[in-house]
């Protein structure tokens, strides 16, 4: 789960600090002494909430090298960095984008994952132990299946979608801010420290209940990027490499990165609701069906 948990969770810390700089400035033109003017507040939220969503995604690349510890591939010095590197650039031509930038993280989960703002200016990177636990068919599988999320678009639909989501969030924890303050504090003076506490706490809390709607679109991607992945390799290729994946170690990647990634791990109960990933089952049923 390596692309959308550092998404979200930098999305998240993003909308946290421009609420409360908002607040600490003074920069607040939906409040009124009377209550909240509904007009200026949805545009604020929405202003606000693309701009933490295009700001996460804006910063991804970087976040995502730096907490992983990917080692961009400059020269290859090897004759698998090598096949890395041409396997990623012939499936970028095939697919019709930019050649990404490609790295390598030291973990021995076998896992991998793109990220990146322009479908030509992306990253796609693999674990060690990935290198090491497929045969390079299904590797090139995987290669495929993250071409193909940068070739979608998917990173840029996610942002948009999370920006909706972060307008909704805002809007109505502000809201429910100023009925906490008003009914609770009975604060009929401006709006004291209840409605700040309250907004934050407000914020928060739907934040994560949305982000549902975001994994959700992440899944469904899923199965698109593991067609995507046939069609660059072959599909006896992806089933092969999805196979490998159920069968061995698998590691789940930052929250931050989850949506973006590989392998998702496996859901359970009420955690299945905040996957990026659907079970390897369904997926690989998908391609064998399809």
């Amino acid at each position: 789960m390596l692309r959308i948990g550092l998404f979200l969770a930098t999305n998240l810390a993003i909308v946290a600090v421009l609420s409360v700089s908002m607040r600490l400035l003074g920069i607040e033109p939906y409040l009124q002494a009377n209550g909240l003017n509904y007009t200026s507040l949805l545009i604020f939220a929405a202003g606000f909430g693309m701009i933490g969503s295009f700001v996460s995604l804006a910063m991804s690349k970087f976040t995502a090298k730096k907490l992983m510890g990917v080692r961009v591939i400059e020269t290859p010095s090897s004759d698998e960095e090598r096949w890395l590197m041409l396997t990623v650039q012939r499936q970028a031509e095939q697919a019709g984008i930019g050649m990404p930038e490609v790295g390598i993280f030291e973990t021995p989960q076998m896992n991998a994952f793109a990220t990146g703002m322009k479908k030509n200016d992306a990253l796609v990177a693999v674990s060690r132990g990935l290198l090491q636990g497929m045969s390079r068919d299904e590797a090139e599988a995987v290669l495929g299946h993250e071409v193909a999320h940068i070739a979608n678009g998917d990173m840029v639909t996610m942002a948009l979608i999370q920006g909706v989501v972060n307008t909704f969030v805002i809007f109505f924890a502000r809201i429910i801010g100023n009925i906490v303050d008003r009914v609770i504090f009975k604060n009929e003076d401006g709006h004291g420290i209840g409605f700040f506490i309250a907004t934050i706490v407000s914020e928060i809390v739907l934040g994560i209940l949305a982000s549902t709607i975001v994994m959700w679109f992440s899944r469904r991607r899923e199965f698109v990027a593991d067609a995507g992945g046939a069609e660059l390799s072959s599909k006896e290729n992806m089933i092969g490499a999805l196979e490998r994946l159920k069968a061995g170690t698998q590691e789940d990647l930052p929250d931050q990165l989850a949506a973006f990634g590989i392998n998702g791990g496996k859901p359970s109960g009420i955690k299945a609701l905040f996957m990026s990933h659907p079970p390897l089952e369904d997926r690989i049923e998908a391609l064998r069906s399809s």
